[in-house]
């Protein structure tokens, strides 16, 4: 990783800012997308919402594999326009939905998606040294970046190269260890970009404002994600004692979240299709409290995942870009099963699964932590 002038820092967040603009499209239309599709009146439509995602995040995982490949042929600004075409045709979609055109989209849109992380991400690592990573990865990850990848003279030999490191990295204790991290960042990613709004958007305690509820539950998402990504970014730099301490706010966040959630709606929420919510909640259910879990779902999953990338960036500094592959693609299979399950599970099971996988994952974790003086062992082929 080489340093760069604050000149070209500045370009390359203006660059990043435009690209943001692309994804912000698909977090936007994903919160939404299962009421929508709920209202819709027409009945030889049946697609479903969750299920649209759960495509898009298993075609998400899948293509990670290949998408380094593309960027390396065609140059990451041809990528980024070209996904940007895919998203467009993505969204174009609900101008009048058919069954298909929403699956069929749903498979484009995975191929975008994974094509426009991964040109994003090199902007990123190109313009970092070992000293600012900590600190880059905090900013980007408040403008929603998710990747990182290192630019190859060869196309063939880059996936080759890639694909082997990848699997000697899946070997290794690191990150077998951090699996459940990633996972548990799939889960939460699932819950609060697709679930949580339309739980909020099924509420019948709300009233005529649930669906316009939905919304503003996004905006103070983002505004966590800010926060905690932007904040603590600066904050922390290399002291590890702060890095824990930030992931240990995080997870109180999260659990501080869940328990609200738990307490205040439906239980039905998430499975509900063309009725509204039978179950009556513990509490009654509240619109600050509802926008304050969204606020502490941002909060949390952008210190989670800020931390999480700065560990892997530091324990592999010489192999980031099959670390974070490894990361997108467990995230990716993870996300997409948790939109398969989220239309059926009851609300509870899901919070339950999010806080058993992220107690294990912050464990392991501080195990990591603690395992960064060692050397790391990578099997020889």
């Amino acid at each position: 990783m080489r340093r760069v002038s604050p000149g070209s820092l500045s370009s390359c967040i203006g660059k990043l800012l435009k690209c943001i603009l692309q994804s912000c499209s698909l977090i936007t239309v994903s919160k939404f997308k299962q009421t929508i599709i709920k209202s819709l009146a027409n009945e030889s439509f049946v697609g479903s919402g969750y299920h649209s995602l759960g495509i898009i995040y298993g075609v998400f995982s899948a293509s990670n594999l290949l998408a380094p490949t593309v960027v390396a042929i065609i140059g990451p600004r041809s990528t980024l326009i070209l996904s940007g075409v895919i998203y467009s045709c993505y969204i174009a979609v609900f101008i009048s939905p058919t069954t298909w055109s929403l699956y069929f989209t749903s498979v484009l849109i995975g191929i975008g998606a994974a094509m426009l992380w991964t040109a994003q991400g090199n902007y990123l690592v190109q313009n970092s040294s070992v000293s600012t990573i900590n600190r880059n990865a905090g900013v980007f990850w408040s403008l929603l970046q998710c990747r990182y990848m290192q630019r190859a003279t060869s196309a063939v030999n880059e996936a080759k190269s890639e694909l082997r490191t990848m699997l000697q990295l899946f070997q290794t204790r690191v990150i077998l260890l951090l699996s459940s991290c990633m996972a548990y960042s799939g889960l939460e990613l699932t819950f609060y970009s697709g679930v949580y709004g339309t739980c909020i958007g099924a509420t019948t305690h709300f009233g005529k404002k649930a669906k316009s509820l939905i919304g503003l539950s996004g905006i103070l998402v983002g505004i966590g994600e800010i926060v905690g990504g932007g904040l603590f970014g600066l904050m922390c730099k290399h002291n590890r004692f702060r890095r824990t301490s930030v992931v240990i706010l995080g997870m109180v966040a999260h659990f501080i979240a869940f328990y609200l959630i738990f307490l205040s709606i439906p239980n039905d929420a998430s499975v509900v299709v063309k009725t509204s919510t039978q179950h009556e909640p513990y509490l009654v259910p509240s619109v600050p409290i509802a926008l304050l879990c969204s606020f502490l779902l941002g909060l949390g999953d952008s210190c989670f995942n800020a931390q999480l990338y700065s560990l892997l960036g530091c324990v592999f500094a010489e192999k980031s870009a099959a670390a974070f592959n490894i990361f997108k693609l467990i995230q990716s299979l993870c996300a997409a099963g948790a939109f398969f399950y989220s239309g059926y599970l009851l609300l509870s099971w899901q919070l339950l699964a999010m806080v058993l996988l992220g107690i294990s994952g912050t464990f392991c974790f501080f195990l990591v932590e603690k395992m960064q003086d060692a050397p790391i062992d990578f099997p020889e082929h």
